[in-house]
């Protein structure tokens, strides 16, 4: 249990911080108004739940909340860093603030997360953009609020510098304001020590911190009480959960132990480092029936020799090899996969076993991307004599292969029953559902609005070219 006790610690530390919350209620308070607040996460699904936790924050703070930037009185960007457009459209958002704050010069515009963790951003920032008032890192949770308060109360600016992330703590009891009730996200593990030789995740995010599983436990179970119906288990990769806990528990058991919670929900997860996708990890999926039959296995390419620069430490035949007994203990997994086109050294013959590997798999979905170098990571100095255009071209070819491969896998589900949970109001408007298979295919069926969050079982009538149809078949109408 010392785990449990060291980041029970943070709760100390966090105290502190609550009274901050406290003096920026009542300083809200005393100007007799109703502040709004807008959050905007950019990336990935990590980046979303710390949205979640900034909002939280802000709610007790007396901030309500809008969907427009411009009518905030609080603009917060939570920034990702993984390619540089992300970068771009962030400095692009917060240019466009620059008029608001002129009209309004008590606006707070704060910038947090993945991107703020690079030096350069922070000079840019610090050198260009005099009207952000705040810019925070991954790990801010605690000092977030006196930030917050010596700018409203003395109008101080922060500008971030050099946070340090080898040793963070994971930093628990921060209150969380989630969208809504269906679904959530729940982070299991923080930071990576994977070191990618393309990306900069673990210098923004540092390295791997796993949450207590009690903890984890105790949240799935408020979660399922308060009526939530998917639970998504987050980490740069869930597969290392367990690394420096006392207690001897890895991901395959934590996903055993939630099976195991009751209540009717499901489980997924992501992103899943085929290094560390064990036998075990694909036997618990198999056993465990909440959790759904969908496995996100970035590959990135089919090249063992672009694999071994890119640091990933696997082959394209062990990768298959994963895929092959995942296949046979779970017959109807779906897999999907992300796959980077165009990185430095890759050659023709490269990317042509990425499409055979592609092909071999069957994706039912993938998230391509073209390279997009990174300062500070070790791919940002080799060499890279591909054109851009020739990389372009590859792309194109890419996403035609998959287009056939995803209409295929659509169709074989036309003819099956499946079960399905009902998210929303479906693309087609008023009088459908849009639903999610086990494999996370969406799925759009006739139905009323009420039954959104209810499981139902669906027979899949058509395949068409985004998703699937299908109409109920349990008696609900």
């Amino acid at each position: 249990m010392q785990e449990m006790k060291d980041n029970l610690l943070e709760y100390a530390r966090m105290n502190e911080q609550k009274q901050y919350v406290e003096k920026i209620r009542s300083l809200l308070l005393q100007e007799g108004g109703s502040p709004l607040a807008y959050i905007h996460s950019y990336g990935c699904q990590q980046n979303v739940a710390d949205g979640e936790k900034f909002g939280g924050m802000l709610a007790e703070m007396g901030y309500g909340f809008t969907q427009l930037p411009e009518e905030a009185d609080l603009v917060l960007y939570n920034t990702c860093a993984i390619r540089e457009n992300a970068e771009q459209r962030v400095f692009g958002n917060v240019g466009a603030l620059k008029p608001c704050k002129r009209r309004r010069p008590d606006m707070v515009i704060v910038l947090a997360g993945c991107m703020t963790q690079q030096q350069h951003v922070a000079d840019k920032l610090k050198r260009s953009y005099p009207y952000v008032d705040i810019v925070v890192g991954t790990n801010s949770w605690e000092e977030f609020p006196r930030l917050l308060y010596e700018k409203l109360a003395l109008g101080r600016r922060y500008i971030k510098e050099g946070e340090e992330l080898q040793n963070a703590p994971v930093i628990e009891g921060i209150p969380l304001r989630r969208e809504g009730r269906l679904k959530a996200w729940l982070p299991v593990m923080y930071g990576c020590d994977n070191f990618c030789s393309y990306c900069i995740v673990p210098y923004v995010r540092g390295r791997e911190r796993s949450r207590p599983w009690q903890l984890i436990l105790r949240e799935a179970e408020e979660l399922v009480r308060d009526g939530c119906r998917e639970i998504t288990l987050l980490g740069q990769n869930v597969n290392s959960y367990g690394k420096g806990l006392a207690d001897s528990i890895n991901f395959a058991e934590l996903l055993r132990r939630l099976n195991a919670l009751p209540g009717d929900f499901i489980i997924r997860f992501m992103t899943s480092h085929p290094k560390d996708c064990t036998r075990d990890l694909l036997d618990a999926m198999a056993e465990c029936p909440k959790v759904e039959r969908h496995l996100h296995l970035p590959v990135q390419s089919g090249s063992d020799r672009i694999l071994a620069a890119m640091n990933r430490r696997y082959t394209a035949g062990q990768y298959l090899e994963l895929v092959r007994y995942a296949r046979e203990r779970m017959p109807d997994l779906a897999f999907t996969s992300d796959i980077i086109v165009g990185f430095p050294g890759e050659t023709r013959e490269d990317f042509e076993q990425t499409l055979k590997l592609v092909q071999e798999v069957g994706y039912a979905s993938l998230f391509t991307f073209l390279y997009s170098r990174r300062s500070g990571t070790k791919a940002e100095t080799m060499p890279d004599p591909v054109p851009a255009s020739e990389k372009s071209r590859w792309f194109q070819e890419l996403l035609v292969v998959q287009e056939k491969i995803g209409q295929k896998v659509l169709e074989a589900h036309v003819g099956k029953t499946l079960r399905v949970l009902p998210e929303g109001v479906g693309r087609s408007g008023p009088g459908t559902l849009s639903c999610r298979t086990s494999g996370n295919i969406i799925v759009e069926v006739p139905g009323k609005e009420e039954l959104v969050g209810n499981f139902m079982d669906v027979e899949i009538t058509e395949a068409l070219n985004w998703a699937l149809a299908g109409r109920q078949t349990d008696g609900k109408k």
